[in-house]
């Protein structure tokens, strides 16, 4: 489950920043000014942070220097300003996407998962009691021996071992794996991650134990089998 540091002295916007993202798995951390975010993230950990720009005390161009003095967590700076001038301003001091308000709550949760997947990129070998995942070489093992999975089946076991007990819509996987505007079907899920589980339980891990059907839900994979 990733966590996302919410930054806004709006708590309307907190809640509705809230609203949207945890439904989908997040854990979110509410912070009403940069200085307690900071402060925050001296003793804790995030995934990512949404920072909003105009803010008192600390504005969010002045945050979003001060955290990078001392964290590489992904930085989405949230603003009303739609300027070319503020948009370059906030990625040149080290913010990863920008995005105005209002903002459309598809487009948000789409930047938020495409830098989440940037960030992840560096590290991508994944372990997992034996199975193991490389995206640089697609290629999939268990206790060393390889698993024949097609470049959908590796997308759909990298996205679930990255998001441990997080429930995943059928929607939600056609927008992340096939992307938006792709006239895919629930059936192609449900065919993707039944042979999916085809193949892993041939190479001998317990994939009914952790690749779980949420029925009129989705999917998801469990950190620990039930």
């Amino acid at each position: 489950m990733a966590t996302i540091l919410l930054v806004d002295d709006e708590t309307r916007m907190l809640d509705l920043l809230s609203l949207y993202l945890a439904p989908l798995g997040y854990k979110c951390i509410k912070k009403t000014s940069a200085l307690d975010a900071i402060t925050y993230l001296e003793e804790n950990d995030a995934d990512l942070i949404l920072l909003d720009v105009m803010m008192p005390e600390m504005d969010g161009w002045d945050a979003c220097k001060e955290i990078r003095k001392h964290w590489d967590i992904p930085i989405i700076m949230l603003t009303a300003r739609s300027e070319k001038l503020d948009v370059v301003k906030g990625l040149k001091i080290g913010a990863d996407d920008y995005i105005t308000k209002p903002f459309d709550e598809g487009e948000l949760i789409a930047r938020i998962e495409a830098v989440l997947r940037r960030n992840s990129s560096s590290s991508s070998l994944l372990s997992f009691n034996g199975l193991s995942l490389n995206m640089d070489s697609y290629e999939s093992q268990f206790n060393g021996a390889v698993i024949p999975l097609t470049p959908k089946e590796l997308s759909l076991l990298n996205l679930f071992l990255q998001n441990r007990n997080k429930v995943f819509t059928r929607e939600h996987l056609i927008s992340t794996i096939w992307g938006y505007g792709v006239a895919t079907e629930d059936r192609t899920i449900d065919s993707h991650v039944r042979n999916l589980r085809d193949k892993l339980r041939k190479a001998g891990f317990a994939a009914d134990n952790y690749l779980i059907t949420v029925w009129g839900v989705g999917y998801k994979w469990l950190e620990k089998a039930e």
